[in-house]
């Protein structure tokens, strides 16, 4: 494919994400933006509004810019619905209340570190530099909070106590992360010059002390103004449906659509159930009859890492060629437990000049020795190929068509987590899911994404909830019921999902919702072509966008 000629809406873009990798460097380091690993965002107020007026600025320049092409009209329409959301969100108050158990300012100035690479003195100085800036950081976070809170705007208070119990982990002086980031760091391997080390000890002290000083704040302050109630309500709940979504959906109609799909996948998966383990049996029983095959057993982390790099590198070589075109720099994929203890399976993507490559984690509970492969193969194709890995890698690597704002700072988690679900549902249809224990694992996720949908939808529109899961209106005692009925996870992995939905309206259905509008837009695009509709084709088309928003997205590939 030649080369395009960048056009002034391509200055506009790569203009936006300069600024925005310079004011959110933790974000840089994310998306692998290189020369911003030093520096830290500013969470106060002045720095919420910093970024705020950086978004009404590049709306108002794209407002007088003219597409010259597709790729122009995509672009204009994507960064618009982003940018004029995250103003709305804004201004609605939501940045300053931005306190959940997974995604937030607590959360990411620390996970950052997982990012940044430790191979050099010069690594190690851009490590010390974060950590010194982590009091300031943190400072200003506590000052946002406090605004909001004096608008009325407090999180609930189950977000809290549990961000209270977060903060105090990564603030104790002997065990906190930063602590022993430093103290396990092996400076024989990586010379580092005289004084660097005491350095990095005095900043990763002080980097705890401020993440204490954030316990204290939540504790003595915020805490006693939280209200009670987890329900966000429907107006605010749009608002961030929107924004993980990428579209706008009818609430209502949706949440039905959750239920009857949440009925639906249950009854695919008793079948399965049946087929393993024989009529009348349950979930009980087949993973009783799966887990007697020892061969389907792994013992141990290193045992899991090998597994998931073989998994994984395997899909890419079966399915390149033959279903997918993959380029060379995306057949790499790099497999790794993950410092963190909290169970989640998640991908990052590759740095600009893939330096840092797509990195697949795993992250494993204390305690946790074995892991069932039949459970986690439709996880691995999720985050790997040809989900998260294919999608996000394929949009970095396409810089001769896409401006760096749509390779790199784009994001939209319907779009996203959607394809990842709806990967999973192409290697069942491609053939690479027949074993009955492997189906069952993607049915398990698939009925967890269906549960998500009722749960999050009902308990913060606080919509009626089916007798069948206590009648009345949704609360968290009701969903938790639902949760139970319907995921097979032991009980803290399932208690922090549903803290997680509590916490963070409109993410979790993104998922499912988002499978549902990629399956809808394919039917689409295979009804308009017919006999020569062409699948590669299609998803060759539909990754080549990179991450757009949903509702652009359907309207890019009509």
């Amino acid at each position: 494919m030649n080369a395009r000629q960048p056009s002034p809406i391509d200055a506009i873009a790569e203009a936006h994400t300069t600024r925005l990798a310079e004011m959110c460097p933790v974000d840089a380091t994310f998306m692998g933006i290189a020369g911003h690993d030093h520096q830290l965002n500013d969470y106060s107020p002045d720095g919420l509004a910093a970024f705020a007026q950086l978004n009404r600025d590049t709306l108002g320049e794209l407002a007088q810019a003219t597409p010259v092409d597709d790729t122009d009209r995509v672009t204009l329409a994507a960064m618009r619905d982003r940018l004029e959301l995250d103003v709305e969100l804004y201004e609605s108050g939501a940045r300053h209340a931005d306190l959940n158990v997974l995604a937030c300012p607590l959360q990411n100035l620390r996970d950052v570190f997982d990012m940044m690479p430790t191979a050099t003195a010069d690594d190690w100085g851009n490590i010390a530099s974060r950590l010194r800036l982590m009091p300031q950081a943190i400072t200003g976070y506590i000052a946002s909070l406090r605004d909001g809170a004096a608008r009325g705007l407090v999180p609930a208070r189950l977000q809290v106590e549990e961000g209270i119990k977060q903060a105090a982990d990564l603030g104790d002086p002997e065990t906190s992360f930063f602590v022993e980031l430093v103290a396990n760091a092996d400076f024989n391997a990586v010379p580092i010059p005289d004084g660097l080390a005491t350095d990095l000890a005095t900043a990763a002290r002080r980097a705890a002390q401020a993440y204490d000083e954030l316990t204290t704040f939540l504790a003595d302050d915020l805490a006693g103004l939280a209200p009670t109630d987890d329900a966000v309500g429907r107006d605010r709940y749009a608002l961030h449906s929107r924004e993980f979504v990428g579209a706008r959906v009818d609430l209502d109609e949706t949440y039905a659509w959750g239920l009857a799909e949440l009925e639906r996948v249950s009854t695919e998966q008793q079948r399965v159930i049946e087929q393993i383990a024989g009529s009348g049996a349950d979930m009980a029983d087949a993973v009783r009859v799966l887990d007697q095959d020892r061969s389907q057993v792994l013992q141990g982390t290193e045992a899991l890492q090998r597994w998931m790099q073989e998994t994984a590198d395997a899909a890419i070589a079966n399915l390149d060629g033959v279903h997918f075109d993959i380029p060379e720099a995306v057949r790499t994929i790099e497999c790794r437990i993950a410092p963190t203890e909290t169970g989640g399976i998640y991908y990052t993507g590759p740095s600009d000049d893939f330096s840092r490559p797509g990195r697949m984690w795993w992250s494993v509970p204390p305690g946790v020795t074995e892991f069932a492969t039949w459970r986690e193969k439709t996880t691995v194709y999720h985050e790997g190929v040809p989900g998260h890995h294919l999608q996000i890698a394929q949009a970095v690597l396409n810089r001769t068509q896409l401006n760096s704002w749509r390779r790199l700072a784009s994001w939209s988690s319907g779009h996203g987590e959607g394809w990842a679900l709806y990967a999973e549902r192409l290697m069942e249809e491609f053939g690479f899911m027949n074993a009955p224990g492997d189906r069952l694992g993607l049915l398990d996720g698939q009925r967890l994404r269906a549960a998500r949908v009722v749960v999050d939808i009902g308990v913060h529109c606080r919509l009626a909830a089916p007798e069948r899961w206590g009648g009345g209106v949704w609360n968290a005692a009701k969903a938790w019921a639902l949760l139970q009925a319907n995921v097979n996870l032991d009980e803290a992995s399932l208690r922090f999902e549903l803290n997680r939905y509590l916490g963070w309206p409109g993410q979790a259905p993104s998922y499912k919702i988002g499978q549902r509008l990629w399956e809808q837009a394919r039917a689409t695009a295979n009804r308009k072509a017919g006999a020569s509709f062409d699948l590669k084709a299609w998803h060759t088309k539909a990754l080549n966008l990179g991450s757009v928003p949903l509702a652009v997205l359907s309207d890019a590939l009509h």
